[in-house]
Parts: C-alpha cells; sequence; structure tokens
C-alpha cells in the first residue's frame, strides 16, 4: 500500500477510535467530545439569516421533529433550508453530487463508473432545464429562498467537522474537499432519484430478456402471469375515456382480461451489463425496481368512529441511516397570498415543502402507481458516431462529460444519445462490442455490437415541483386535482381526503403512448416503428383528463397498494407489469370485515391493519405442505411446526421461520437452479452442463461436460425474489403438480419430478438450513433471529476503496433489530429469497391521519430527525417503528406549543 494511502487510513483509524470512545462513554476527553458534537444544531436562543423579513420561530419536540412559523412564504422556506441543513447537511451534499453525476469529487476513483452512468442518463441537465423552463415564478422563488436558507447554515459551517462527522471522516482521504454554495437545481434534482427508484418495469425487461436464453415465450410467460383481477381487484372501478378524452367514474365492473404478450431473443452479456450498472447506482431509496410499493387506504366518515375520514399511508423503500424521510411543520402565521401554507408531514432533505402529509383542509398519500415508463431499445451501433434506423444511418448526438477526480485524475467520456434516449450500455468512449444472440423481427448484421438507449419520461421536463407547492396549499378536491396534473415523475397513486367528508383518488404522471409494442421487452431501435407517441421530446402523453380518478365511491373506501389501477378495458394502457395485489386484497378484506353488521373504523384499526403480518401465500401452501409424508422425525419435528400455526409472520414465530424458509427452499429448487448466472445472487454457484456452441469446440466439451457457474447479479436484485410476483407464479402451477417447473436436482445432483417430491426436499433443506442458523432445538427458533434489519448509513459507500471501512459502519450502523411481517405482508418487511433472510426493504414512515382532529392523527420514523451519528434525535423513533408504535404529531399551534422542547428564532443576520 503506497505511504500516503496508509498515512490516510492511520489518521482515519485515530478519529474512528476516538469517537468509539466516546461512544462507549469512556473517558472521551475534549478533542473526542468535540469531533461528534461539534456538528449537533443550536436548537435554541437566536440565529442571523440573511434575507429574513421577519423572525421565524422553529419548535422542536422531544423528537427533533421542527415547526416552523413565518410571516411570509419565502421566509418560511429560508427557514426550512436552514434548519434542514441543520440536520440533514452532509446527506443533502452527497444527494446532489449522486444527482449530478458528481460523486467522484468527494470519494475518488472508485465512483467514476457510477458518476459516468448518472452523467449519461443526465439527470442534473434534464433538472436545470425544468427549472429554467417549466417552473412557475413562485416556485422559483420557493426554491431560492430555501438555498439562501442552506447556504446562511453552509457559511457558518464551511466544512470539515463543524459539518458534520461525515466530513471529519471524509477529510482523511479527500482533505481538499470543500462543499460548494446549494443551488436550487439541486433541490429538483432530487425529483430524478425519487423517480428512477419508481421508475416501473425496466428490470423486469432485462429480466425476461436474461430469461429468452434459456426459456420459451411459454415459459417465460408463466414466471409473469397475468394480474389476478377477478381475486384482487382493481384500485377504482374501470370507467370510460370518452370521444373527448375526459375520463368518466363508473360504478360497474367490466370484464377482465390480459393482453398478448411478446417475447425476444436478446443480447444476453449486453442487458447483463446494464444490469449491472444499475445494481452499482447508489441506494438512496431502495433497489431500483425491486420491491418498491406501499400501502395506502382512506375511508370515508360514514364508516369510521370519528365522523370524519382517516387515511394511513406506508411507502415501501430501502432501509437507511439517517432515514429516508425528515419530518416538519410548516407554517403561515396567518394564511393569505403572501403566506398560503399550513401543512405537516414528510419531505426529503435538501427539497422545501411537503411530499405527503395534510393541511389545514385536506390530506393525502403516495403509492407507487407502476405505469410503464421506461423503454430499453437495441440500438445497432455501425460506428463511433452513427447507429441504423431504417436501413440508414444517423448521428448520434454527443457531449462531453469531465469527472473530477479526488487525488486522481480527471476523466472525460462522451455520452452519445440516440432520438429517443442516452446510449447507457456505453462504459467509454470506446465502442463496447457484444451479443451473443441476435434480436429476433428482422435484426441487422450484430458485428459491430449492439447498444442499450433509454427512453424514460423523467429525462423529460416536467413541473413536479410545482405540483408539490400547490398539493401543500390545496382547499378542496379541484385544487388537489389541479396539483396532480401537474405531478409528471415518478407516476403515483394519490390518496385525498379532506375536513368536508370528501375521499377521492387521483392517477396523475406522464405516461407514454406507443405505436407499437408494450414495453414489455426491448425494442428494436433501428425500427421507427417502435417508440412514443410525438417526437423530439414533445410526447404525446396521456392526457390528465384521461387518467383514471374517482371521488366518494360508494364502497366508501379506497385501497392503494400498487394493485391495478383499472382493468384491460382501459385504454390507453398504463402498464402490463402490475404487482398482482396480495397486499391490497388483505388490506381490503380486512377493512370489509370491520365493516359487516354495520361496524366502524377506528384509528386503531387503521394502525392494526398497517401492522397486518399475515402470508396470505402461507394460506394456500401450508395445507399442501402438511400432506407431504415425510419419514425422518428430524424433518417432521420442523414440520410440525406448521400444524397449529395462524399464518401470522410475527418476529418470535418458530413456524414462521421454518414456513419461510420452506419458501425459500421451494423457490431455488423450482425457478433458481434453472436460472441463468445474469439472474442469480453473486456466490450462488451450481454445477451446469455446458451446451455446444461456435466458440465451444465439441473436444472441449466432452474433456468438460459440466462446469461451475456461479450467479453474477447483485443479491439485492437476484431473482427469485420470493416477492408478490412469486406468489402468483406458484399459486398458479401447485395447480400443475407434473409441471416441468416441479423438476429438479436433489442433494445429490440426481434429477427429480414432481411437486409432491419437490415439496418434501424442500421440508428437508429447510430443516437442515435453518439448523445450521438457528441451531438443532426448533423450539428456539424465531423468524426475528432470520428476518433481521440493520440500518445501515447509505452515503459514504461500503467498498474498501471508499472511507466506510467497516469500522467506520459501525460508528454509523444501527441494529440488527427483529423483525415481523414479510415481502407479501401488509406489514412488508421485505427479504430477497434468492439472497437470504436480511430485511432489504420496509415501511419507511407510517402515518395514520384523523381529518376529525389533526392533532389526534399519529406518525412515525423509521429513524430519526437527525442526521448527525449520537445526536439523541438520531435514531430515538426506531424501536417504538420496529414494536409497531405511533407517536403523536401535534399540528395546531396550541398543541406543538405544548410539545415544544427547544425554542430558535431565525432573524434576519
Amino acid at each position: 500500500m503506497p505511504r500516503s494511502k496508509r498515512f490516510r487510513r492511520a489518521r482515519l483509524l485515530v478519529i474512528v477510535l476516538v469517537v468509539l470512545l466516546v461512544a462507549g462513554a469512556v473517558g472521551g476527553g475534549w478533542f473526542a467530545v468535540h469531533t461528534v458534537q461539534a456538528s449537533f444544531p443550536q436548537l435554541d436562543g437566536n440565529v442571523k439569516v440573511a434575507g429574513m423579513t421577519a423572525p421565524v420561530d422553529v419548535k422542536r419536540d422531544a423528537k427533533g421533529v421542527p415547526q416552523l412559523y413565518a410571516d411570509t412564504a419565502e421566509d418560511l422556506f429560508r427557514a426550512q433550508g436552514y434548519v434542514q441543513a441543520q440536520d440533514r447537511f452532509w446527506e443533502m451534499d452527497v444527494r446532489r453530487h449522486v444527482t449530478a453525476g458528481r460523486l467522484s469529487e468527494m470519494f475518488g476513483d472508485g465512483q467514476v463508473e457510477t458518476d459516468s452512468f448518472l452523467r449519461t442518463m443526465g439527470w442534473r441537465r434534464v433538472a436545470q432545464q425544468e427549472f429554467d423552463t417549466q417552473l412557475s415564478a413562485d416556485t422559483k422563488k420557493y426554491l431560492q429562498a430555501y438555498s439562501d436558507g442552506v447556504n446562511a447554515w453552509l457559511k457558518e459551517h464551511p466544512g470539515g467537522s463543524s459539518a458534520s462527522l461525515e466530513y471529519a471522516l471524509l477529510g482523511t482521504v479527500n482533505g481538499d474537499y470543500e462543499p460548494e454554495p446549494w443551488n436550487p437545481v439541486d433541490s429538483v434534482a432530487w425529483l430524478k432519484a425519487m423517480a428512477w427508484n419508481l421508475s416501473g418495469n425496466m428490470q423486469e425487461e432485462i429480466d425476461r430478456s436474461l430469461l429468452a436464453q434459456d426459456f420459451s415465450a411459454e415459459k417465460i410467460e408463466q414466471l409473469y402471469p397475468p394480474y389476478p383481477y377477478d381475486r384482487n381487484g382493481t384500485i377504482v372501478k374501470t370507467g370510460k375515456v370518452g370521444a373527448d378524452g375526459t375520463y368518466r367514474p363508473a360504478e360497474g365492473q367490466t370484464t377482465a382480461g390480459q393482453p398478448a404478450g411478446q417475447s425476444r431473443a436478446v443480447t444476453a452479456s449486453l442487458l447483463g451489463d446494464v444490469a449491472g450498472k444499475m445494481a452499482a447506482m447508489p441506494q438512496l431509496l431502495g433497489r431500483q425496481g425491486q420491491g418498491i410499493g406501499s400501502n395506502s387506504w382512506v375511508v370515508d366518515g360514514k364508516h369510521t368512529t370519528t365522523g370524519k375520514p382517516l387515511l394511513a399511508n406506508d411507502p415501501h423503500l430501502g432501509p437507511a441511516n439517517p432515514s429516508i424521510w425528515y419530518q416538519m411543520g410548516l407554517h403561515c402565521r396567518t394564511t393569505g397570498p403572501n403566506c398560503g401554507f399550513d401543512t405537516a408531514g414528510f419531505t426529503f432533505a435538501g427539497m422545501p415543502g411537503v411530499v405527503i402529509g395534510h393541511n389545514k383542509d385536506v390530506a393525502w398519500g403516495f403509492t407507487n402507481l407502476g405505469a410503464d415508463v421506461t423503454d430499453l431499445y437495441l440500438e445497432k451501433v455501425t460506428g463511433p458516431d452513427t447507429y441504423l434506423v431504417d436501413g440508414q444511418e444517423r448521428k448520434f448526438e454527443t457531449r462531453k462529460e469531465t469527472i473530477k477526480v479526488a487525488g486522481g485524475e480527471d476523466r472525460t467520456i462522451v455520452v452519445r444519445t440516440t432520438d429517443r434516449g442516452p446510449l447507457i450500455s456505453d462504459k467509454s468512449t470506446e465502442q463496447q462490442n457484444v451479443g451473443k444472440y441476435a434480436p429476433a423481427d428482422s435484426a441487422p448484421d450484430r458485428a459491430g455490437g449492439y447498444g442499450v438507449a433509454l427512453q424514460w419520461t423523467a429525462l423529460v421536463p416536467g413541473r413536479t415541483m410545482d405540483a408539490v407547492f400547490k398539493l401543500n396549499q390545496a382547499a378542496t378536491w379541484d385544487q388537489f386535482r389541479a396539483a396532480a396534473a401537474d405531478f409528471a415523475v415518478p407516476a403515483q397513486n394519490l390518496l385525498y381526503a379532506d375536513t368536508k367528508g370528501n375521499i377521492g383518488y387521483q392517477a396523475p404522471g406522464m405516461i407514454p403512448q406507443r405505436t407499437k409494442g408494450d414495453g414489455r421487452y426491448p425494442a428494436p431501435g433501428w425500427d421507427s416503428s417502435y417508440g412514443w407517441k410525438g417526437s423530439n421530446g414533445a410526447y404525446d402523453f396521456v392526457p390528465f383528463k384521461s387518467l383514471p380518478y374517482v371521488l366518494n365511491p360508494s364502497e366508501g373506501y379506497i385501497v392503494t397498494a400498487n394493485q391495478a389501477v383499472v382493468d384491460p378495458s382501459y385504454k390507453p394502457v398504463l402498464t402490463t407489469d402490475w404487482e398482482y395485489g396480495t397486499r391490497a386484497k388483505e388490506i381490503t378484506d380486512q377493512i370489509t370485515d370491520r365493516l359487516k353488521n354495520g361496524g366502524k373504523i377506528s384509528p386503531e384499526d387503521m394502525k392494526a391493519i398497517q401492522l397486518d403480518n399475515t402470508s396470505v401465500m402461507a394460506k394456500t401452501l401450508v395445507p399442501l405442505l402438511l400432506k407431504v409424508r415425510i419419514d425422518d422425525p428430524y424433518v417432521r419435528e420442523a414440520q410440525d411446526l406448521l400444524k397449529d400455526w395462524n399464518y401470522n409472520q410475527d418476529a418470535d414465530s418458530a413456524a414462521a421461520a421454518y414456513y419461510n424458509g420452506v419458501w425459500r427452499q421451494l423457490l431455488t429448487l423450482a425457478f433458481g437452479q434453472k436460472f441463468p448466472a445474469g439472474l442469480r445472487a453473486e456466490g450462488d454457484c451450481l454445477l451446469v452442463r455446458q451446451k455446444s456452441s461456435d466458440t465451444l469446440p465439441q473436444d472441449d466439451l466432452n474433456k468438460n461436460p459440466v462446469v461451475t457457474v456461479c450467479g453474477t447479479r447483485d443479491p439485492g436484485q437476484a431473482q427469485p425474489d420470493g416477492g408478490d410476483r412469486w406468489t402468483e407464479v406458484v399459486r398458479r402451477l401447485i395447480t400443475q403438480p407434473d409441471s416441468s417447473w416441479w423438476e429438479y436436482k436433489d442433494s445429490d445432483r440426481q434429477t427429480q419430478k414432481g411437486l409432491g417430491n419437490l415439496l418434501a426436499e424442500a421440508l428437508k433443506n429447510a430443516r437442515q438450513d435453518l439448523t445450521s442458523r438457528l441451531g438443532k432445538d426448533v423450539s428456539t427458533w424465531s423468524w426475528g433471529r432470520l428476518h433481521t434489519l440493520e440500518l445501515k448509513e447509505q452515503t459514504l459507500g461500503s467498498d474498501d476503496s471508499s472511507i466506510a471501512s467497516g469500522l467506520v459502519h459501525r460508528l454509523l450502523n444501527r441494529g440488527p433489530y427483529r423483525l415481523s411481517g414479510g415481502s407479501a405482508a401488509v406489514n412488508a418487511a421485505g427479504w430477497n429469497a434468492a439472497a437470504g433472510y436480511q430485511v432489504d426493504w420496509i415501511p419507511s414512515m407510517r402515518m395514520v391521519v384523523d381529518l376529525s382532529d389533526f392533532n389526534a392523527s399519529r406518525w412515525i420514523n423509521v429513524g430519526g430527525a437527525s442526521g448527525h451519528a449520537y445526536h439523541d434525535n438520531y435514531d430515538d423513533q426506531t424501536v417504538d417503528w420496529q414494536r409497531g408504535n405511533l407517536l403523536p404529531w401535534p399540528y395546531s399551534p396550541d398543541q406543538v406549543d405544548q410539545a415544544t422542547k427547544h425554542r430558535l428564532v431565525l432573524t434576519n443576520g
């Protein structure tokens, strides 16, 4: 190791040891205490903030949640910027480097490839276009005021340990780094990160294409079955789009059906490379496209104990420390033309306004709509500057991007863009040479290799930031819909309730209309008949007036949990890759059960539904497992755990542990053993019989007929992951006990057939697996011992080249916590069955809003308000969150005052 690197690591070790002393309360000393606490925010007294026209009160409760009171909107957002910077500036700084593709400036050459991918997509460029050409004058004023507040704080804390512990750690390896002033576009660009993690079916496009190496179109369709409309229903009863393009809600449910799909054998190595780049992206919101769901539902006042609507929401995102969400209240002392905000809820550090929450008139929640807003195109690249369309060469639009590298030389890349979007398969300026299999449908010669271009609605400038501020001020259903009309990306299910008793739903977003193809597989870029309607960025998205909505449905409630919005009779198509509705059906069933015989839903009922741990699939699978004859008493002892199980996946349940172990083994035997390496997790190695090919002479095949092939995918995105889709796959296939999917290799590598034999093998393997993990005595087993959550600091990285050594992460991470729930449960503590039992996505927050008395509303964050390790509010909500508790959510001035523990006044400086 070079001397300079050894020296940096030695300095890092010194700081880590000092901090450990403080963390362990072992005679810290002045320097140790100062290192940790220097960045803690001032909570009381007065602070001068340039630009304030009148004092702003910052009132924090015991959990550190700030409630801001101002006389003007600009002062309010200036204060929001200052306060968020106090608590979370390191997180904000890293986030803006992510969205701008500038991580290498902070962390060095280990981030160059990630920066290249981000620069290729151009998130920051699109955000700049939005700010310059799309956003309203008021929105720009609010964004600028927010930036001024951030910069006022930054001027007081120009970097180093006075800004946060992480900056002190960063200084050991990048001592020249100095945060630059905040810019309004830094806030807008964060919307692109949100959209990326909620961007629909791009991963499914890639996965289906990789499966096409080994499976027929029919077999692939069995792995992506049609949505069960009859069983799990839709969010709204499907209405009709009239001749004038206006959607008209309908009470009657139309006939369900499934559109035909298409299949293409595509370039395996190329799409595998793109999938690898996607997995390498910073996981600030969770794994892209994997397990990104949410629950939200609303019940009208006729069916509640309060006489007014109740609204619940819990978005499912990747776990992180600090928390993804930031709780706060934004209040004008007097609402009027100069200041129209009186809202509270959850937002993101680095972004003004409130994303999910309520004001004095309405409440709203989000879940992911799941619309298909991304398309991949295979492009015939004919040279460094050209690609093929309809037999003619076209020139790429090109631009150079310079990536500055901390401690290294700058890197320059050339971004190549087609008519549809950037060529995301490029790693550098060199032309990529790929291709084992040519795509079908009149594919051109592949000698020069294929590229992959991305067409995505988030790369089209929109007005989502306008929508956020409009939502915050909406007082009526019509104003709420007007705000939703500006909500471009990510496309979300918007749920509504107001104090007058109305409840509603609106689907917003820029959703493309395709000229040909259904978006399920990468399209041939050399054929111009495939694409989106419109051209040159002026696409004919589905008009807002045509998008589904409902106001005050006759049922008296609305449930959105990523299920289908409408059935296939609705045109145009929103997607063919809905989530499968397991959680939605369970929520709906719990609501209807409570409403039987004139029953009412209480706020406690809303909370109880959020914590429902039921494994719906177990209700189908366990009876089959109990019918399997097991002669080995060692295995039968575990099988007996399932006899009296109530299907609840509680953390202390031994039966839940064993069932999920069996579920994982079932998926491995039936599917994982058969999948190509590009879908299996790294480290998942199988003995595979080689196939003859042009590149493998027969002599070599005879010498080595069987080779070891290991999975190549990041474990968090490996398949089969065991989520909602896989419950539907297995549910359908168990009606076909002789299906070829039930063929498997037993522990002796012998081929076995039949569902019954596979279930017996899964029971045996699960007994062995859990014994190795939990011990031989099944009475000591529990689901929580397997199903653990670690809240990890996401911004410092994890590889050895970063500053985030294991020792540093032990300073900043929290856990493990033993969790109840599961991937397809309402209490969606998700885990990837292809990788293990570790929790990798969670209900990132929970809230229940009471429209009869906002002060009776409740909320919880997975972590805490503060981003400063060892601050009292860093993780002080986590144990309550783990236990399913909700905390008081004061809203009115008198209730906020009663809860206030600290009061800071921001004045003009």
